[in-house]
C-alpha cells in the first residue's frame, strides 16, 4: 500500500530508507522547536512580547506537523516544513510596529487601553499573509513562476542554498565568528570543546558517508551528542588544571546556555490556549500593517520557491524542466502559515534542512510524513530533542556535509552562456552573503531579464520573469526601504 501510494519503487527507494531520511531531516530542523518560542516570547533577548513560551512551542510543533503531512500526502515530496528562521525574527519587528500603532491610537482616543495587544495584531498579519498564500497557490501563480526559472538558475539556487546551509553550520559550530572589520573570521581556538564536538562530528559523518554507510548523518549527530554529554558530565571530575582551564570554562558546552542534559524522557505538552485563535484581524488590516503583510508574502514566496527548487534538483525530481505537483507542494506552506498563525506561531515555510534527508535517500512524501509524526512526538519527548537542539555544534556537522554535497549542482549550470551564468552566480553568492534565500533569489531574478535584453535575447525570457523583476525592484525601493 505504501509503495503504491508514495511510488516508492518508481523513485528507487523503500520504506526503511524513507523513514531514516525523515529522521535525518527532523534532527537537522528540530532546533526550530526550541528556538521559535524563545524568539517569539522574547525570552531569547531578555524581553517580554506577551506570547506564552509553552503555547508557542506546541503551536510550532502542530503547525509544522500539519504543513509537512500535507506536503507528504498531497504533494508527495520529501520536504519538511516549520516556522521559518528569518520570518520569526521579522515577526518581532511587526510586534514593535504594532505596539507603536497601539500607543498612538490610545493617545488620540481612537482605541481603548487593553483593547488589543501587539502580538495579537502581529499574528493577524501572519494569518492574512497565509490566506493570501493560499489564494496565490490556488491561482497557480507560484507554479507558473517556478516553471519560468531557467535550468541554470534552478541549479544556482541549489548551490546557493548549499553554501547557506554550510555557512549556518560553520557559524553554529563557532568555527566562524562575527568580526567588526571583516564581517566574519576564523575561530583559532581549535582546542575549544565546541570545536572538538564539531570536528569529531563532521569527520565521523564524512567518514561514514565516504564508506556509503546508510544513515551516516544521523549516526554523526548521535556520535557528536554522545561526545558532548560525556565531556559535560565527566569534565567536572577531572583534575582542576583541566576542568578549570580557560579553554574549558569559556566553551559554550560548559556554560549555562550550552548543552542541557535531559533530566527526564517524557513530558506533558503545553497548552495552546493562551494563543489559540487570538489573532487580531481588524488591527492587522490597518494601513500601518499592510506593508508587513506584503513583506511576509514575499519572504515566504521566495523562501519556499528557493527551497523547493533546490531540494528537488538535489533529489532529481525535476521532469522535463518542470516540477510536477508544484501547486500542491506550494499549498502546504500556505495552509501551514494560516493554521500556524491561528495557533500562535509565525510564518511556516519549507526548510532547507530537508536536503539532509534527501542525501540519506529520501525521495517521496513518506519522508515528510515521518517528519510530521516526529514533530508531534516531540511534544511528548521534548527533553531528549531539547538536549540535542540546545547545543548547536551537535547538528552543525550535518549542515556542513549536506552543503558540500549540494555543490555538485555547479556542473549543471551553463557557464558558457553568460546570460545564464551571471544571474546564477548572483544567486549563489547572494543567498549566503545576505543570509537570506529570498534576498539572494531577488538579486538573480532582477539581473536575469536585464542581462538577456542587453544581449539581444530578451525573447528567451518568459513574460512572468519580467513582471517579477519589476515587482522586486518596486518592492525594494518602495516597501523594503521603508520598513528596514
Amino acid at each position: 500500500m505504501l509503495d503504491r501510494f508514495f511510488e516508492l519503487s518508481k523513485r528507487g527507494t523503500n520504506v526503511r530508507t524513507e523513514l531514516l531520511a525523515g529522521l535525518t531531516t527532523f534532527l537537522t530542523m528540530a532546533y526550530i522547536v526550541f528556538v521559535q518560542p524563545g524568539v517569539l516570547s522574547g525570552k531569547m533577548f531578555g524581553i517580554e512580547t506577551g506570547l506564552d513560551f509553552g503555547a508557542v512551542t506546541t503551536a510550532t510543533c502542530v503547525a509544522a506537523a500539519l504543513a509537512t503531512v500535507i506536503m507528504g500526502l498531497y504533494a508527495n515530496y520529501p520536504i519538511g516544513q516549520a516556522p521559518g528562521m528569518g520570518e520569526n525574527f521579522f515577526f518581532l519587528s511587526v510586534i514593535v510596529a504594532a505596539d507603536t500603532m497601539i500607543k498612538s491610537k490610545v493617545s488620540d482616543g481612537t482605541m481603548q487601553p487593553g483593547e488589543t495587544t501587539a502580538w495579537q495584531i502581529a499574528l493577524g498579519v501572519v494569518f492574512i499573509s497565509g490566506v493570501l498564500f493560499v489564494l496565490v497557490s490556488l491561482l497557480g501563480v507560484r507554479e507558473v513562476l517556478l516553471n519560468a526559472v531557467s535550468r541554470s538558475m534552478r541549479n544556482g539556487i541549489a548551490i546557493g542554498i548549499g553554501l547557506f546551509i554550510a555557512f549556518i553550520g560553520l557559524k553554529n559550530a563557532s568555527l566562524i565568528l562575527p568580526d567588526d572589520q571583516l564581517a566574519v573570521k576564523l575561530n583559532t581556538h581549535f582546542a575549544s570543546l565546541d570545536l572538538a564536538v564539531f570536528f569529531f562530528g563532521i569527520l565521523f559523518t564524512a567518514g561514514l558517508y565516504a564508506r556509503k554507510v546508510r544513515g551516516s548523518i544521523v549516526w554523526g549527530i548521535l556520535a557528536a551528542t554522545s561526545l558532548a554529554v560525556l565531556m559535560k558530565v565527566g569534565l567536572p571530575y577531572m583534575p582542576e588544571e583541566i576542568s578549570k582551564a580557560d579553554i574549558v570554562v569559556h566553551s559554550r558546552l560548559m556554560s549555562d546556555t550550552g548543552l542541557q542534559i535531559a533530566d527526564r524522557v517524557v513530558s506533558t505538552p503545553p497548552s495552546m490556549a493562551p494563543t489559540f485563535l487570538k489573532m487580531d484581524l481588524i488591527g492587522a488590516l490597518s494601513w500601518t500593517m499592510c506593508p508587513f503583510i506584503l513583506i511576509f508574502l514575499f519572504m515566504d514566496l521566495f523562501d519556499t520557491l528557493g527551497t523547493l527548487i533546490g531540494v528537488s534538483e538535489q533529489a532529481n525530481l525535476i521532469e522535463d524542466d518542470k516540477l510536477p505537483r508544484a501547486r500542491q507542494a506550494m499549498m502546504s506552506d500556505a495552509l501551514g502559515t494560516a493554521a500556524g498563525a491561528a495557533m500562535g506561531t509565525s510564518t511556516v515555510t519549507s526548510f532547507i534542512e530537508s536536503a539532509s534527508g534527501v542525501e540519506q535517500g529520501g525521495r517521496t512524501g513518506l519522508t515528510a510524513v515521518t517528519v510530521a509524526v516526529l514533530f508531534l512526538l516531540t511534544l511528548f519527548f521534548s527533553p531528549i530533542i531539547a538536549m540535542i537542539g540546545s547545543y548547536a555544534p551537535i547538528t552543525a556537522p550535518a549542515l556542513v556535509v549536506v552543503g558540500s554535497l549540494m555543490m555538485r549542482n555547479v556542473t549543471k549550470i551553463d557557464w558558457s552562456d553568460y546570460t545564464e551564468s551571471m544571474p546564477s552566480f548572483l544567486i549563489i553568492i547572494g543567498i549566503p552573503l545576505t543570509f537570506s534565500i529570498s534576498d539572494g533569489l531577488a538579486l538573480g531574478f532582477i539581473a536575469y531579464p536585464i542581462i538577456k535584453i542587453f544581449a539581444g535575447r530578451g525573447g528567451e525570457v518568459k513574460w512572468l520573469m519580467y513582471v517579477i523583476a519589476l515587482i522586486l525592484v518596486c518592492y525594494f525601493l518602495f516597501v523594503r526601504m521603508q520598513v528596514s
